[in-house]
């Protein structure tokens, strides 16, 4: 009884330790995105109305899936999957011996996203700021955009096909993060947010406004697509594969991160 019973025990003190840890884990994945308490919402008070990034997966025909189906290499770019929706291929039953061979060019296939990191503090896009050394009381200020500001992302390096590889990228962001991205913002001059911020006597107060962004980093592949037609069959082929890391920034569109400081000198 005395053995079963340090058996019983020692199986409890396994769960009671690991317990915290499988909590932590899960912790983990469900705020990694989170956005912070010092980052608002300023899309109703925004005096720019940025146009809503829309970029939908793209769903493929019947006749594109089994093209797709047929390649051994991965293929989500939008742009080659909307070309071939629009392929119409006839077959017919007297094919037997026919055979073509079609290039369709040198493309960005697919993008593997290896990271995905937030920096809220991305751009410095306004400053507000009061001297209140000469006051006896609290002063109260609040974010007033002092001028329009653009902000734009964009690739940490050339590379080919760039349009392609960024709608690729894009995708991959919004999908791991949930936040509203676009490769340019537009924060309107004038906007305000009615959030108070306390300037205490004798002191200066800085109410610095910036723009978040994404880093996102992960490998393009790139390969030249042929379109094989033999006989009835209709298949996708993939030749010259290539592989190149890639990274890039993309703002979090209508969303502004505070910082706030009362030194007692100047800045």
């Amino acid at each position: 009884m005395k053995k079963m019973a340090s058996i019983m025990i020692g199986i409890v003190l396994m769960f009671s330790f690991a317990t915290p840890g499988l909590g932590e884990g899960t912790k983990e994945a469900t705020t990694k995105y989170q956005i912070p308490n010092s980052v608002m919402n300023i899309t109703k008070e925004n005096t720019y109305p940025n146009s809503t990034q829309d970029l939908p997966l793209l769903q493929p025909s019947d006749l594109t899936q089994k093209l797709l189906d047929s390649s051994k290499v991965k293929i989500e770019n939008p742009d080659l999957i909307r070309m071939l929706n629009e392929t119409s291929v006839n077959s017919t039953p007297f094919a037997i011996g026919y055979r073509a061979i079609i290039y369709l060019g040198q493309w960005p296939l697919n993008y593997e996203s290896t990271e995905t990191a937030p920096n809220w503090e991305y751009q410095r896009i306004n400053t507000n700021y009061f001297d209140n050394r000469g006051g006896k009381l609290p002063y109260q200020i609040h974010y007033v955009q002092e001028a329009q500001k653009i902000v734009r992302g964009g690739l940490t390096a050339k590379i080919q096909n760039t349009e392609d590889v960024k709608k690729m990228m894009l995708l991959k962001a919004m999908k791991k993060t949930n936040l509203p991205l676009a490769f340019e913002t537009v924060v309107g001059g004038g906007t305000k947010k009615n959030q108070i911020y306390n300037i205490p006597p004798n002191r200066l107060g800085y109410l610095y406004g910036y723009a978040p962004a994404v880093n996102e980093k992960g490998k393009v592949t790139y390969g030249e697509v042929y379109l094989m037609l033999k006989g009835n069959k209709k298949m996708i082929v993939v030749k010259n594969v290539t592989s190149q890391g890639i990274g890039a920034w993309i703002p979090v569109q209508d969303h502004v991160s505070f910082g706030f400081v009362a030194p007692e000198r100047p800045r």
